[in-house]
């Protein structure tokens, strides 16, 4: 097994109405790979299968990712803008706020 998530959520990334692809941002529970630090947030590449029965996720550079918990069960979208913020750490939830407070000031 490669890295284990939990919080995890399946976020769209969309270019206006155009879907551009899914991937998997969650907190890290276990690394067999070392490239991540327990606690700390992973936002993966495109997933190119999701198995929700075995809870494993793969993605287009080959990683896989074992899902602890039901994850957030909200159809979490994003904007194609927004996507270098929740590469950062910032979730879905945070970059909605930000837009929306980023609006109200306009």
């Amino acid at each position: 097994m490669n890295t284990v998530i939990s919080n995890w959520q399946i976020v769209s990334v969309m270019d206006g109405e155009k879907l551009i692809g899914k991937v998997l941002w969650g907190t890290v529970v276990d690394d067999s790979t070392c490239r991540f630090y327990k606690g700390n947030y992973v936002c993966t590449s495109r997933i190119i299968k999701i198995n929700l029965d075995s809870r494993l996720v793969t993605t287009a550079t080959g990683s896989l990712y074992q899902l602890i918990g039901n994850g957030n069960n909200k159809q979490a979208k994003i904007d194609i803008d927004d996507f270098e913020l929740l590469r950062h750490g910032f979730s879905p939830e945070q970059i909605r706020s930000l837009n929306h407070f980023s609006s109200m000031a306009n």
